[in-house]
C-alpha cells in the first residue's frame, strides 16, 4: 500500500480552505502567515514559494521577507519583533538552515510563542516532552507523519517504533509524538551499534536521517509501516534535471516488505506543508477565540 501523502494533504487543505473562509465571514478574520527568508539557498527559495502557494490555494495570507546573506542578526530579529507586534500575522516561519554567521537558537527564541507556528521554540518542544503538557503547536515534518497514520488508520498504541534520525526539527519531535500516542519508541543515530537489528523489531518507521536508501529491506520487519522523510538529490543522467530525489529507505526493496510505505517526493513532503496551514489557522483561531 502506497500511502498517498499528496491526497492526504488534499483533503486536508479542503478542510482548512472551509475554515478559513468560515473564520472570514464569521469574525472579519483572514489568518496571515509571515516567512522570512534569509539567503539566496535554491531549495529554500523553493520551499518558501511552495508555502506562499499554498496559503493562497485555502485563503490565507502570507507576507514574506527576503534578507541578504550577509545581513546582520539584529535584522532578523527586528523582523520578527515586527510580525510578533501585528495582529494580522498569526504565524511565523523562519526558513531554516539560516546564514552561519547568525545564532539559530536566538532567532527562533525571538518568536512570539503565540506564533510559533513551525513549532521550534523550546518551551512548545518542553512541553511536547512533558506528559498532561500541550504545546502550543507542534512541528510540521513530524505532525504530518502521525497524521498520515491516523488517517491510515495505523494502530500506534503500544506498537514498536523506531525513529531514525535525531533532529530537533524531525527526529525529535517525531518520537516526542509516537511516545504520546502510547508507542515504545527507539531513536537511532549515528553512533547506534547494529541500528538493522533495532529496526527490524519495529512496527512502525519513521526514516528522517538525509542519508539515501540508507534503510534496506533485510532491515524491515514484513508488514511494517513506513514513514520515509527524507529527500536525497542523487544523480541521475536520465532525470531531466540530472538528478532524483530517493528517500531515507530503498523504496524497490521495501515496497515488498512493509505493509504500507509513503513515496519520496509525494509522502511526507506536501504533509508538512498542510500542517504548517493548519497549524496557522490553529492560532488564528486560538487568538481570536473561535471555534
Amino acid at each position: 500500500l502506497v500511502v498517498d501523502g499528496k491526497a492526504v494533504a488534499k483533503t486536508i487543505r479542503d478542510e482548512i480552505t472551509v475554515d478559513v473562509s468560515r473564520m472570514k465571514e464569521s469574525i472579519g478574520v483572514v489568518p496571515g502567515l509571515a516567512v522570512i527568508l534569509v539567503g539566496d539557498r535554491k531549495d529554500s527559495a523553493t520551499y518558501v514559494r511552495n508555502k506562499k502557494k499554498a496559503c493562497e490555494s485555502v485563503g490565507i495570507k502570507s507576507l514574506e521577507v527576503r534578507l541578504a546573506e550577509d545581513c546582520s542578526e539584529e535584522q532578523v530579529l527586528k523582523s520578527i519583533s515586527c510580525f510578533n507586534d501585528d495582529p494580522s500575522i498569526h504565524g511565523i516561519l523562519v526558513q531554516l538552515p539560516l546564514p552561519s554567521h547568525m545564532d539559530e537558537q536566538n532567532i527562533l527564541n525571538a518568536v512570539s510563542i503565540e506564533k510559533d507556528v513551525d513549532g521550534f521554540h523550546p518551551l512548545n518542544i518542553g512541553r511536547l516532552a512533558m506528559r498532561g503538557r500541550e504545546p502550543l503547536f507542534v512541528p510540521c515534518t513530524p505532525k504530518g507523519c502521525i497524521e498520515l497514520l491516523h488517517r491510515y488508520n495505523v494502530e500506534i498504541k503500544g506498537k514498536r517504533a523506531v525513529v531514525i534520525g535525531r533532529s530537533n526539527i524531525v527526529g525529535m519531535p517525531a518520537a516526542l509524538l509516537l511516545q504520546r500516542e502510547d508507542a515504545t519508541v527507539s531513536i537511532i543515530h549515528s553512533r547506534t551499534k547494529n541500528p538493522e537489528e533495532i529496526t527490524r523489531e519495529a512496527d512502525i518507521i519513521i526514516a528522517a536521517v538525509g542519508q539515501p536508501n540508507m534503510v534496506r529491506g533485510s532491515w524491515i520487519k514484513p508488514g511494517a509501516v513506513i514513514i520515509d522523510v527524507g529527500i536525497n538529490p542523487v544523480d541521475d543522467p536520465n532525470a531531466p534535471r540530472g538528478y532524483r530525489l530517493v528517500g531515507d529507505v530503498c523504496y524497490e526493496e521495501a515496497c515488498q516488505i512493509a505493509s504500507a510505505i509513503t513515496p519520496v517526493p509525494g509522502g511526507v513532503g506536501p504533509m508538512t506543508i498542510a500542517m504548517l496551514l493548519s497549524n496557522t489557522l490553529i492560532s488564528a483561531k486560538r487568538i481570536h477565540n473561535f471555534e
